[in-house]
C-alpha cells in the first residue's frame, strides 16, 4: 500500500499544509476572471505551476515552458516526465468533450517526445493518465476547488510520478466522468481538426491509438464525437477482436496492446449497461468479451 511508504506520508502532510495557501493564492490569481469575465491561458499555467511548485515536490527549475508546442513540460534530471495541456479557466471543467480535445493534443505532443504520462487543466479540474497500450490509463483526476486537500495529488509528486498505476490504492483517484452538458460549438477546435479519414472521428473516439498525429493507426470505433459511447459500433469493435466480424479480424493491433484495448470496450459497455448482470439479457459480443476478460485477470 502506497500509504505506508514513507514519501507517501511526507508528501501527503506536504499537501496538507499546502493546500490552504495555494487556494488562496489561486483565487488571487482568477481575480481577472472575475473582473473581466474571462482570463487568459497564461493564469491557468501560472496556477498548475504553483500546484507543482508549492503544493507538490517540483522545483521552478523542473518546470518548462512551450517546449515543442507544449505548454509546461516537467523534468527532472533531463527526464521528461510529464506533459500538461493548459486551457483558458473554465475551459474543461467539466466538458468531457473539451477534455478529450485537450487530451488529443498532450497526446501528440507526448508522442513526438516520447513522454509516457499526459494531463490537461484550466486551472479548475486537473486530469492525468498515462499512456498505455494504445489508449489512456488514468492517473488522477481533482478538482483545484475543493477545500479538502486532495491527496491523490502524490501520483504526480517526484515521488509517485514514475510509479505504475497498478500500484495505486483506487480509493485515492477517480476516472473522469462523462458529460453533464453538451460540447460547446467551440470545443471541436481544441482538437486541431486532426479526424480520421474514413470515420471522420478525433482520436478519443478509437480503443486503440498507435500514434496520435498519425489517424492511420486509429483502430476501432468505439465512441462518437462527444465522447458518449456509441452503442452501434462498440459491438463491431469487440467482435473485429474477439470474432471475426464481416470477415474482417484486427491484425494491426500489437497482440500487447489487445488485454487494454478489450479493457477500454469492456469499460465503455459497462457505462451504458450492457456487460452480464446489468440487463436481463446480454448480447453473445458482450458475454464473450467478460468471459476473455476473466481469463485475463490475473488469479487472485
Amino acid at each position: 500500500m502506497v500509504r505506508e511508504l514513507a514519501t507517501y506520508q511526507h508528501m501527503a502532510e506536504r499537501i496538507a499544509l499546502g493546500w490552504h495557501p495555494f487556494r488562496e493564492k489561486r483565487r488571487e490569481r482568477l481575480r481577472q476572471q472575475v473582473r473581466h469575465g474571462v482570463a487568459a491561458e497564461r493564469v491557468a499555467e501560472n496556477i498548475i505551476e504553483d500546484l507543482f511548485t508549492t503544493v507538490l515536490d517540483w522545483s521552478l527549475g523542473d518546470v518548462n515552458n512551450q517546449v515543442g508546442y507544449a505548454d509546461i513540460e516537467l523534468t527532472r534530471l533531463g527526464i521528461k516526465y510529464l506533459i500538461i495541456e493548459a486551457k483558458r479557466p473554465g475551459a474543461l471543467a467539466w466538458n468531457r468533450h473539451a477534455v478529450d480535445a485537450a487530451l488529443a493534443q498532450a497526446r501528440r505532443y507526448a508522442d513526438e517526445q516520447r513522454v509516457r504520462s499526459i494531463a490537461v487543466s484550466d486551472g479548475v479540474m486537473l486530469y492525468a493518465a498515462d499512456l498505455v497500450g494504445g489508449g489512456l490509463r488514468d492517473r488522477l483526476f481533482v478538482s483545484l476547488e475543493d477545500e479538502t486537500p486532495p491527496l491523490a495529488l502524490w501520483w504526480l509528486s517526484t515521488q509517485g510520478i514514475y510509479r505504475s498505476p497498478e500500484e495505486q490504492d483506487p480509493v485515492l483517484w477517480r476516472p473522469l466522468v462523462e458529460p453533464a452538458v453538451p460540447p460547446t460549438a467551440g470545443a471541436g477546435d481544441l482538437a486541431g481538426g486532426l479526424l480520421h479519414p474514413k470515420y471522420k472521428l478525433p482520436a478519443h473516439c478509437f480503443a486503440h491509438v498507435g500514434h496520435a498525429s498519425d489517424p492511420g493507426t486509429w483502430h476501432l470505433p468505439y465512441r462518437l464525437a462527444d465522447g458518449s459511447v456509441d452503442a452501434r459500433r462498440l459491438p463491431k469493435a469487440i467482435q473485429a477482436i474477439l470474432t471475426n466480424y464481416r470477415g474482417a479480424t484486427v491484425t494491426s493491433v500489437p497482440e500487447a496492446d489487445i488485454p487494454a484495448a478489450l479493457r477500454r470496450l469492456a469499460d465503455a459497455a459497462s457505462s451504458i449497461g450492457k456487460m452480464p448482470g446489468q440487463a436481463p439479457q446480454t448480447a453473445p459480443a458482450y458475454q464473450q468479451l467478460a468471459s476473455v476478460l476473466e481469463q485475463l485477470s490475473p488469479s487472485a
